[in-house]
């Protein structure tokens, strides 16, 4: 149960209605209170509060004042005989049944046959739902231990079922195939794949990885599994299985009896088989870009090696003209050549001839790159990946593969003239003459020919610009399969439900005229106070510029250096280990750890204490062998079996989610203010190992890496992470983050930084309702755009930066479709950067993405009139983003193994490491936060924090911490959180 509870939440869930009086009259005191109390929970939560619930103080006292009891309970006895005959009352109160062994198998089945089938498995999700479930049959749920065992019991069943379903529909064919891939010989051919080798991740960009993963592909594809093998069953339900595939050995997976055997593999086989073919389009997305760059690269360095470029080409100009002038019958060496040496001459001559033919010169570079190396994908790319289009604009690029494909053996400089080659479509404008040549001048009907090996580079980077946006998709693929199967398949059918959902109305004119007001509001609010705005100008100057002055510096606050002394003094050093244990401690998070094996047999105090060494290990980036060392009751090999059975993405992200909602119900308000429903978010490099798919070099901080993109609520805590490629859009991963971080937090706020934000951003986060809030590094650049058509000099102050009017018609058109997309991203059918690949500038013409353009534009004009007239506004997102900065330094401070360089190329890794260390700095923030409100609960600071402290106080620091040294864990020693109690302790200082 949270401890903090804002008026309006206590209003809506705890008002005590008038017939709920009537059953309180033969009761009084803390029997009253206790009554009431149980009542009004079991309405919100759907089950009875149990002994170890922990009663928010706040919702006790607002009870208490509508029901007239003036003594206040800390705790109660909820399985006590009086607790009984209470929630006998409210059961007949309510109409509810008590449950009963009747309600046993119709609630398993339920479960199976309704529930599990979507693929969320968590203890926590299923409770949720079985309390639900219970509350539309009007029955008491059971007890939590019963309904946990009924849970596990249905999760045994539906397993069983599914893996006796997929095992039963595989042919003896594919068994004896997926056992093949089990098989282990000591002198292995390099053209037989097994079971270690589609385990591994993509190389780094080359031609090799290319080729590598295409053998895998054909590996699974020999199998012949069908691909309606899987249909109906959820995405997360076998990445589940392919996840314990990855963890166990080959003699572990033989030991399985056949249907486990058999349907596990299939599983894998499958989900592997939609990895690689994802990580093989990016391995050509990026050849492909890397083949026309470097070669533009060596066209520039050739120009700039050979080329010596001559200044002040005009002035030369303008007196030889002045010179030919004034000397028409003039000898050139008698008349020129004084004026503008012969030198000066030629080298503008060779600066001009190296210039002119630039697309030329970058076309036989690529040739040359291409056919004498790359050109050895073409042919296993073509035969083994299923290129596919939804689009009639993209389908010349799929005629043009099938011609590919039929020439491949030609070793002929040019395709017969008899063949139709697709032009229009597949070859940009500006490089036809390189690729399509005239033939001989003598030939009759001035016939045309196309070079064979040019074509086919047009061709790939046609096809390259057709995957980035999807428009071109693969069959067999996950995050490059068909488009229509991002958005969801029962939107017709459940329009009204998924408008309701995003709040939105159904009429897109009442959508759009809502916009319109809000945009009129914003431009007339900036246009009226403008002009006493003496921090922000608006300028003439390069067509309208907006001049904006730096923030002031804010207060600083009194109180900070002494608070954080007080919290020194009484911890003066911890060690890092200590905070993970003593987290788990008081939130039990390593409970929802669950193993990938159908069942394990170690002890709880020895699987958590091997679970914390594990997260310590990754998180700090020293890795599990040193930490081994210095436990010499635990070994490596021990430790190594607890990563790969337990910890896993799915298990440390719940694990973190746990921790977060530990932390918000234990701030006090007093201290950290009310609940805080905004976030800000950024990322931060990391250097990894360079043999993989996902380090790319980084422009802006250079150096090889990746990216580790944050949220982070106001107040430190570490609310989402992703890890992403330098290059990955941050405006789909802080979409992503708002809707998948799995607390308890809504979001209504994100401030980012200018690389955030885009305007599909704008709009996204609009039909989502939650505001964006960038910080905008090039403001001066920014225009505002009109409500409405027909009112050229409204907004006066404003003239120099309004552009053209929203073209409302647009969004209308389209508004079905946005929804539609914007149901996607919060359903998740597809993650965030699946869905904005779509709308890019490489998919201008595509008639939605206009709309969504058109309406980022119309919510950005809001914002920027916000942003301009609100100093406060703008100090907020300062503030924000601040906090991203303060937790960069504690991520290096944590993260200090290796130098602080994530030493893998494995994917899965990497991605663990993020997670432990954002567990482990969650973990530092959730015990600080409770040493500073034990420091604070002293009577000598009682009403002495001023604003500034409470605006500036954080738990995001660490002199108190010792990350180093000899790494040991006892679960024998605790630390002393407790708040001051006045009867401890006489000597009470009078001031701060």
């Amino acid at each position: 149960m949270k401890q903090q509870w804002t008026v309006e939440e206590l209003e809506e869930f705890w008002r005590i209605l008038p017939e709920e009086l009537k059953i309180l009259q033969n009761k009084s005191g803390k029997t009253r209170l206790s009554f009431v109390f149980m009542l009004k929970y079991f309405q919100l939560f759907k089950h009875f509060p149990n002994d170890q619930d922990i009663i928010s103080p706040s919702v006790l006292s607002y009870l208490a004042q509508q029901v007239d009891v003036t003594k206040i309970f800390k705790r109660s006895n909820f399985s006590s005989s009086t607790a009984k005959v209470h929630k006998r009352q409210i059961r007949k109160f309510l109409k509810f049944k008590p449950s009963t062994k009747s309600a046993v198998a119709p609630f398993i089945n339920w479960l199976v046959e309704k529930v599990l089938p979507e693929g969320k498995d968590s203890m926590p999700f299923l409770k949720e739902r079985s309390y639900v479930y219970f509350q539309e049959l009007k029955i008491e749920p059971f007890s939590h231990q019963y309904i946990e065992r009924y849970i596990k019991s249905a999760l045994t069943k539906f397993e069983n079922e599914l893996f006796q379903l997929v095992s039963y529909s595989l042919t003896k064919t594919h068994k004896k195939s997926l056992l093949k891939l089990l098989e282990f010989q000591e002198k292995q051919s390099s053209e037989i794949y097994y079971l270690r080798h589609l385990k591994q991740d993509a190389g780094n960009v080359s031609l090799e990885s290319i080729l590598e993963e295409i053998k895998k592909i054909k590996c699974i594809q020999e199998i012949g599994l069908q691909r309606d093998l899987f249909h109906g069953i959820s995405h997360r339900i076998l990445e589940k299985y392919k996840t314990r595939i990855m963890s166990e050995r080959p003699s572990e997976i033989r030991n399985h009896t056949d249907s486990i055997k058999y349907a596990t593999l299939a599983m894998f086989c499958y989900v592997r088989g939609q990895e690689i073919t994802d990580n093989l389009i990016d391995l050509l997305i990026q050849v492909i870009h890397k083949i026309g760059k470097r070669s533009e690269n060596k066209v520039n360095k050739k120009i700039i090696t050979e080329l010596k470029k001559v200044d002040g080409k005009k002035s030369i100009l303008l007196n030889l003209a002045r010179v030919a002038v004034d000397n028409p019958d003039g000898i050139i060496k008698e008349v020129i050549y004084p004026v503008v040496k012969e030198e000066t001459l030629q080298e503008i001559i060779k600066e001009s001839e190296l210039t002119r033919n630039y697309k030329e010169q970058v076309y036989t570079f690529m040739r040359a790159s291409y056919g004498s190396h790359y050109r050895r994908m073409l042919a296993p790319i073509i035969q083994t990946i299923s290129f596919e289009s939804n689009n009639t604009l993209h389908r010349p690029v799929l005629k043009a593969l099938k011609v590919l494909k039929k020439y491949l053996e030609s070793t002929s400089v040019y395709y017969p003239t008899e063949q139709h080659i697709p032009i229009k479509g597949v070859i940009k404008a500006g490089w036809q003459e390189i690729i399509v040549e005239k033939m001989d001048k003598n030939d009759k009907g001035d016939k045309q020919r196309v070079n064979r090996i040019n074509y086919e580079i047009a061709v790939l980077k046609a096809l390259r610009e057709g995957l980035k946006c999807k428009e071109i998709w693969v069959n067999g693929a996950n995050r490059y399969c068909n488009p229509d199967e991002d958005l969801p398949a029962d939107f017709d059918q459940k329009r009204d439900e998924h408008y309701l959902a995003l709040n939105k109305p159904k009429e897109a004119e009442k959508f759009t005229s809502k916009l319109q007001q809000e945009m009129k509001e914003a431009l007339f609010m900036l246009n009226q106070g403008g002009p006493k705005n003496t921090k922000v100008k608006i300028l003439a100057k390069k067509g309208g510029y907006i001049s904006l002055s730096p923030l002031d510096e804010q207060p600083s606050p009194h109180n900070l250096e002494v608070i954080k002394k007080q919290v020194f003094e009484k911890w003066p050093t911890i060690e890092l280990l200590d905070f993970l244990k003593e987290t788990n401690f008081r939130t039990n998070f390593t409970s929802v750890f669950a193993s990938t094996a159908s069942r394990e047999h170690l002890g709880s105090d020895q699987l958590t204490k091997r679970l914390l060494l594990c997260i310590f290990a990754y998180g700090t980036n020293t890795g599990l062998k040193r930490i081994s060392a210095s436990n010499p009751n635990i070994t490596y090999e021990e430790l190594r079996h607890i990563r790969r059975r337990y910890l896993t993405k799915t298990n440390v992200r719940a694990a973190i989610a746990e921790v977060i909602n530990a932390i918000l119900r234990e701030r006090e308000e007093k201290i950290f203010g009310g609940a805080t429903t905004s976030i800000a978010s950024d990322s931060k490099k990391f250097g990894v190992w360079d043999q993989n798919l996902l380090t790319e070099w980084h422009v802006r901080y250079g150096g090889r890496g990746v990216m580790i993109y944050w949220h982070i609520d106001k107040k430190s805590v570490l609310i989402f992470s992703q890890l992403k490629s330098c290059s990955s859009s941050e405006v789909s991963s802080m979409i992503e983050g708002v809707l998948r971080h799995c607390t308890d937090m809504k979001i209504t706020k994100g401030y980012v930084d200018t690389h955030g934000q885009s305007t599909i951003g704008f709009a996204f986060s609009y039909m989502l309702g939650f505001d964006l809030l960038p910080r905008i590094k090039a403001i001066h650049q920014e225009k505002l755009y009109r409500p409405e058509t027909g009112k050229q000099e409204e907004y006066a102050y404003l003239q120099n930066i309004l552009t053209r009017p929203i073209r409302w018609d647009l969004i209308q058109e389209q508004y079905d479709q946005i929804v539609k997309f914007t149901t996607a991203l919060r359903l998740g059918t597809a993650d965030a950067e699946s869905i904005l690949r779509r709308f890019t500038s490489n998919n201008a013409k595509h008639p939605v993405y206009q709309a969504l353009m058109e309406l980022g534009k119309a919510v950005k004009t809001v914002f920027l009139c916000r942003y301009l007239h609100s100093e406060e506004l703008r100090h907020e997102i300062q503030e924000g983003l601040n906090v991203v900065e303060s937790s960069n330094s504690v991520n290096d401070f944590i993260l200090y193994g290796k130098a602080g360089e994530i030493s893998t190329n494995r994917r899965e890794d990497q991605e663990l490491t993020m997670l432990c260390l954002h567990l482990l700095q969650n973990s530092l923030v959730y015990i600080n936060t409770l040493m500073l409100q034990s420091v604070l609960s002293h009577p000598q600071w009682e009403d002495k924090l001023t604003r500034e402290d409470k605006r500036a106080i954080t738990p995001l620091f660490y002199g108190h911490v010792n990350p180093y040294g000899l790494i040991l864990i006892d679960f024998n020693q605790r630390l002393s959180l407790e708040k001051f109690k006045v009867a401890n302790d006489s000597r009470i200082a009078n001031a701060a």
